[in-house]
């Protein structure tokens, strides 16, 4: 019998995995200058201002998509190591509330990582960012962060129990995030005002986030709990 509220044990669930994070500080101490790096790497590869300012879009998402794997196997790796979410299963506990939980606990890790890049995009690549579309930007930000952390959970709990779901992992997410790290870097260029696009080229890209993260959310409600059982 499943115990607990969703919402209940979703608080539980996120709280104890961003307790781990403050604890171990992989996130802030080893993804954050990896994804950093990453930005670097690429300024250093183009190496052309205007190349730069022109990509700078999608340079941000693809640092975030590479910091991203690494942060759902951290997560799941650490359930799986000491038994916790299998001891979850077994007691019963809701697992959509797991899901969304964990789900939290990845966007909270993702949107200042986010937060972090578009910094580094203004200093690396000399991005200027118009306050008329600081709204469009934030807005594609959330957007791409919940469906991003709905995905991973959903595919982290299918592959935790696998064997080799290290290299599985990417594997099964890379074609499942591919609409976010197009609709994300469209809305993002439109936002940076890139090429001369208009800010109200973005939203229409936004809306296939919002639909992309409204899709994941509900499918790994219903079938989060299926998942982990296998």
């Amino acid at each position: 019998m499943r115990s607990g509220s969703i919402f209940g044990v979703a608080r539980i669930v996120a709280a104890k995995d961003l307790r781990i994070e403050i604890r171990s500080r992989v996130v802030s101490n080893q993804v954050m200058p990896f994804a950093g790096l990453v930005m670097v790497m690429f300024a250093f590869a183009l190496d052309n201002d205007t190349t730069l300012e022109r990509v700078a879009g999608g340079l941000v998402w693809l640092a975030t998509l590479f910091s991203f794997f690494i942060i759902v196997q951290r997560s799941f790796a650490i359930d799986t190591a000491d038994g916790a979410l299998d001891a979850l299963r077994v007691a019963g506990v809701n697992p959509a509330g797991i899901f969304l939980g964990k789900s939290i606990a990845l966007m909270t890790h993702l949107f200042i990582l986010e937060v972090m890049l578009v910094g580094a995009a203004i200093v690396l690549y000399r991005v200027n960012i118009q306050p008329n579309s600081i709204v469009l930007l934030v807005t594609c930000m959330i957007c791409a962060t919940v469906g991003l952390a709905f995905v991973g959970t959903l595919y982290g709990g299918l592959a935790a129990g696998m064997r080799g779901r290290e290299t599985l992992l990417p594997l099964l997410l890379l074609p499942a995030v591919a609409p976010v790290l197009i609709g994300a870097t469209k809305a993002t260029e439109a936002a940076f005002g890139i090429v001369g696009m208009a800010t109200s080229e973005g939203w229409p890209w936004v809306g296939l986030l919002a639909v992309f993260a409204t899709v994941f959310g509900v499918g790994g409600l219903s079938a989060f709990g299926p998942l982990i059982e296998d």
